[in-house]
């Protein structure tokens, strides 16, 4: 089963839950759909997609890949994640951000969590987590267990 993983990630946490999600699979490969060269989806069987979370919204270019590759995408094995803080376990953010006829095909969707490292955010960033969270330092609520989960939901 040849595995290719995709993400868009602005601060790294999207990438380190693809990293967690590959330690799952034998040989899956890794991509950040932003700054790599990606082979093509017709030489993989399974295809693992993730965004983080902004306000609600994948990244802007998660949401023109998934339109661009809806095709592909609605004939692969397909999983998508969305990495963000909020704790809500609704899907909705998958149907508000993915095309209906990919999610429609997915096999397995994870809200896994996501990191907040303030080192990497500007002022509002940091203003606006610190009021929500009530923290100012790093936040890692990325929970493996999810993670282990979706990725035995994928092989099944």
């Amino acid at each position: 089963m040849k595995t290719i993983i995709l993400y868009a990630t602005k601060y790294g946490g999207a990438a380190e839950v693809a990293r967690l999600i590959a330690e799952q699979f034998d040989n899956a490969e890794t991509y950040n759909i932003k700054s790599e060269d990606i082979p093509s989806l017709d030489d993989f069987e399974y295809v693992i997609f993730g965004s983080s979370v902004y306000a609600g919204s994948f990244r802007k270019e998660a949401k023109i890949f998934l339109t661009q590759n809806a095709d592909k995408l609605c004939n692969k094995k397909l999983g998508l994640f969305a990495c963000g803080m909020s704790q809500d376990e609704s899907t909705e953010i998958f149907r508000i951000n993915i095309p209906e006829e990919v999610l429609k095909t997915a096999i397995a969707v994870c809200l896994p969590g996501g990191i907040f490292d303030p080192e990497k955010a500007n002022f509002f960033e940091k203003l606006v987590m610190k009021i929500i969270t009530k923290q100012s330092g790093l936040i890692n609520s990325i929970n493996e267990e999810k993670i282990n989960e979706f990725a035995e939901a994928m092989k099944e």
